[in-house]
């Protein structure tokens, strides 16, 4: 295993240096590297014939395109099936995923509410409270610092991610670890919802082994200077705090994660 910051560096056989696009972006790298990985699966490389590798790799390439497409689709018809009727869903950030699975439980009928974490600084819940009121789904935004106070009255917690690494663990938006050791904390089921393209050959062991990326926040003039502001964009939830991943490889532990990584890469 690759350890310290090294551990970042990309697999040998890259042939995209995935290293040169933004390091926070973690689902970007993962899809860039699982790319690479399914469309050079072909005995076209073997023949020698360029035209015909060229033909598998374009098939290659769009077949793992669909999967990506319908990927979000699949969670979802999997995901829905762990919401409650009249159950309280606890959501951080605007996943994509997310709506899909929400959206799926609506198409059958299941009535829920949701709570929404304001989640600071990028103000993601606009978007996420305009699209539950378009589908009338009533819904509460609390301070991100509320999330302890409120989570006694929480059914579940179903976030996304933008990175699933080795272990099960998830790397996703800043106040997603807290979140989970709330739910921990109250024995709430902690779920995460992700696509197979964002599982990353990573193992981070701690907060410090993420790349960082301080977004800008403002606390007012009266902050004096020289006060140093930190911000970063995203954190590491261990495996431990994951009750269940939805993913579209089916609904997973995070000790299958692993498991799942060595299939996608054979």
């Amino acid at each position: 295993m690759i350890v310290g910051h090294e551990r970042w560096r990309k697999p040998e056989g890259c042939w995209v240096d995935t290293c040169r696009c933004d390091p926070t972006n973690i689902s970007l790298q993962a899809a860039c590297q699982l790319f690479q990985r399914h469309v050079a699966k072909t005995s076209a490389i073997a023949e020698g014939d360029f035209a015909t590798l060229k033909g598998h790799l374009i098939q290659r390439g769009d077949a793992f395109t669909e999967i990506s497409i319908n990927a979000r689709q699949r969670i979802g018809k999997l995901g829905a099936r762990f919401v409650s009727p009249g159950s309280t869903v606890l959501i951080h950030g605007f996943p994509r995923v997310v709506l899909c699975i929400l959206q799926e439980a609506l198409n059958k009928g299941v009535q829920m509410n949701v709570v929404l974490t304001e989640g600071r600084p990028d103000g993601t819940y606009q978007n996420m409270v305009s699209w539950l009121h378009e589908r009338s789904i009533p819904t509460t935004v609390i301070l991100d610092s509320g999330v302890a106070h409120r989570m006694e009255r929480v059914d579940m917690v179903l976030v996304g991610a933008a990175g699933v690494v080795e272990n099960g663990g998830v790397i996703s938006k800043l106040g997603t670890f807290q979140i989970a050791l709330c739910a921990r904390a109250l024995n709430k089921p902690f779920y995460v919802a992700a696509e197979a393209y964002k599982f990353a050959r990573r193992y981070p062991l701690n907060q410090r082994d993420l790349p960082i990326e301080n977004a800008p926040i403002d606390f007012g003039p009266l902050l004096p200077s020289g006060v140093k502001v930190e911000n970063p964009t995203q954190d590491y939830t261990p495996p431990e705090y994951i009750s269940l991943l939805f993913t579209d490889l089916g609904v997973l532990t995070p000790a299958a994660v692993s498991d799942e990584l060595i299939q996608l890469y054979m």
